[in-house]
């Protein structure tokens, strides 16, 4: 595989210019695959050269190039070197490239392709804590909440299957004002009998007619702050009735969470932390970092010049904890429960002021860890409607997606007669959503399209699933055919060898995934796969051909399917078998 290939040529530099071949392994890449046959399967940058010192960072650049290609040799492993722009382009042997890329499949390790990379070895592992999804209680699992859930899911496969110990974390809102405005608007709105027939639907009927009260009637503002006070000194009423609502709030989720193929080690919340945040500010207070505002509020100066230019709210006037104490307290309690490493929040954008602040109390509390947390932003959807209306519910988003796939496949004259359609119409649904949120930047806001996404051609969720679908077919069909051995002299075709070179950057393309975080590497490269496989499945007939033709074929497509079901896995996409 590419580690191999890097390592060869690596040694050859390392010995030219004198210098330890790791040095090189972060200058060498392989090289994309375009439309246009290339030759080249691997590039060194000589800027990242300059950059580390091996080479002089004065001087003309391709001049550099040239002399230093001129002093490679060719040998059995690399068969042609040429000084491109800036970079050196090496061509392996092309038997050897067969070999190397595809000698892990039909093994028990075909499942670790790309994993033993020395490339990965140079990501720091350990503990990964993922805090994701967050929904609050009381409130219908909202479309709006399925980016924070599925980009956290990928972030916990990814950091998982690179060898870290993941703790899934989903921590809920379900403390803070919220909670008293619907505590207080249930006990002017709300009937028991109602949140029995329709739990979630009947709460949130009940939270939108509090907020418009509140709108117009000071009192029912009074009253919500008075159910929240009383929950924040344990009344049993008010306590019970919190209960009820958060137990049938998670029943919900969890139904919703196992339609998406999602899973949590904790369950946490707010709440957890209530009495932890108090003892925040009591520690805040202690350090001197506590001031008391104009408002009667507690607040932190986070200003340069400790001219309270710039202050973080942490306390009420009249003494409750805010979202900001609470998690402050949350991440303390988690460190010192979870010993964790680095500490990964996916929350969409518009809480990027309140991370920095998080961060920096943290630090300034003397927590040097804090350092080791990061924010993972997203951007927002537009245009997730269904038929029902304005108001976006995931477990509508998610029964469209499968009505539509559903009618797709009725329709189309290539699928096949499948077990369980209704199934697979959730699984390849599932996808399409999943593969239209990630193709792009994970910053950006993106218009959710229902005709676009649910397309079996072209770069779409259903595609991946339509082409593992196929793979698995042609291997199950010839499963007499496929062999440990196979001769690497009958994929030399111009249609596999640039399957093979794009399967060479597997590595990078994890590694790149590890290092921002962002799906959009994997979701492409997967993507391009497909489009080159289809190339070949239509070039490269298994069915008619001699047995080792056959046999060399089928550990092509074998390969192939392997790393597209793994990578798929990671996405958080369960792969189907028929479609």
């Amino acid at each position: 595989m590419a580690c191999f290939f890097r390592r060869r040529i690596a040694a050859q530099l390392g010995c030219t210019l004198q210098q330890p071949e790791d040095a090189f392994i972060p200058a060498l890449a392989a090289v994309p695959v375009f439309k246009k046959q290339q030759s080249a399967d691997f590039k060194l940058s000589i800027a990242t050269l300059r950059m580390s010192g091996i080479l002089p960072s004065s001087g003309d650049i391709q001049l550099q190039a040239e002399s230093l290609a001129a002093r490679l040799k060719r040998d059995s492993v690399v068969e042609d070197v040429s000084a491109g722009r800036g970079v050196i382009n090496f061509k392996v042997n092309r038997k050897l490239l067969v070999q190397k890329v595809l000698e892990s499949f039909g093994k028990e390790e075909e499942g670790q392709f790309g994993l033993n990379s020395e490339l990965l070895n140079t990501l720091t592992r350990g503990t990964t804590l993922v805090e994701y999804s967050s929904p609050n209680i009381a409130k219908k699992f909202h479309a709006g909440h399925l980016r924070s859930t599925i980009i956290g899911n990928f972030i916990a496969n990814l950091k998982q299957c690179l060898g870290n110990n993941v703790i899934r974390m989903n921590y809920l809102g379900d403390w803070g004002m919220q909670f008293g405005l619907l505590g207080a608007g249930f006990a002017k709105f709300g009937c028991q009998e109602k949140l029995k027939q329709n739990p979630l639907q009947h709460l949130f009927e009940v939270y939108v007619e509090v907020n418009k009260d509140v709108e117009q009637n000071e009192e029912m503002m009074q009253a919500a702050r008075a159910f929240f006070s009383q929950l924040e000194q344990h009344d049993s009423e008010a306590v019970s009735l919190w209960q009820q609502f958060r137990e049938i709030t998670v029943d919900e989720y969890q139904h919703v969470y196992k339609r998406l193929g999602v899973h949590f080690d904790i369950y946490s919340g707010e709440s957890f932390h209530q009495q932890q945040a108090q003892q925040v500010v009591q520690k805040l207070q202690s350090q001197g970092l506590l001031k008391t505002s104009e408002k009667g509020t507690g607040v932190v100066d986070l200003s340069t010049a400790k001219d309270m230019s710039s202050v973080s709210t942490v306390l009420r006037s009249d003494g409750t904890t805010l979202y900001i104490t609470r998690d402050l307290a949350a991440a303390i309690d988690r460190k010192e429960k979870y010993h964790f490493d680095e500490m990964i929040y996916v929350t969409d954008k518009s809480q990027a002021i309140h991370f920095q602040q998080l961060f920096h109390i943290l630090l300034a509390m003397g927590h040097s860890w804090a350092d080791r947390c990061e924010h993972v932003p997203f951007g927002l959807v537009r245009g997730m409607k269904t038929r029902r209306g304005e108001v976006v519910f995931l477990e509508d988003v998610l029964d469209e997606a499968r009505a539509r796939m559903l009618r797709n496949m009725n329709q189309s004259k290539t699928t096949k007669e499948t077990v369980n359609p209704e199934d697979t119409a959730e699984k390849v649904g599932i996808s399409a959503l999943i593969v239209q949120d990630f193709r792009g930047p994970r910053e950006s806001d993106y218009t959710f399209d229902w005709d676009r996404m649910l397309q079996a051609q072209g770069d779409t969720g259903v595609f991946l699933q339509y082409t593992h679908a196929r793979l698995h077919s042609l291997i199950q069909r010839n499963e007499g055919v496929a062999a440990v051995l196979f001769d690497p002299s009958h994929l030399l075709e111009q249609t596999s060898v640039p399957v093979l070179q794009h399967l060479l950057r597997y590595d990078e393309v994890l590694y790149q995934s590890a290092k921002d975080l962002q799906p959009k590497h994997l979701v492409n490269f997967l993507l391009k796969l497909c489009h080159l496989i289809a190339s070949a499945h239509r070039e490269l007939p298994v069915k008619g051909s001699s047995q080792d033709v056959a046999q060399a074929r089928l550990r092509l497509f074998s390969g192939a399917r392997s790393v597209l079901a793994n990578g798929m896995k990671i996405l958080g996409i369960t792969p189907v078998d028929q479609m």
